[in-house]
């Protein structure tokens, strides 16, 4: 199951995509989005969201 990201908590600030090992986050309209095919849940991004938009 793929993380879950609040778009209306996003800020765009891009952190979660320097930490994911994956490569499962991206940039679309300034916000962050997942693909869910490619993230494998392991929680990362998590700890670097400033405004805590990720959830598992």
């Amino acid at each position: 199951m793929a993380v879950k990201i609040d778009k209306e908590l996003c800020i765009g600030c891009s952190a979660c995509i320097e930490t994911c090992p994956t490569e499962a986050l991206s940039m679309e309209d300034d916000k962050a989005v997942v693909d869910e095919e490619k993230c494998v849940d392991c929680g990362a991004c998590l700890d670097s969201c400033p405004v805590e938009a990720i959830s598992a």
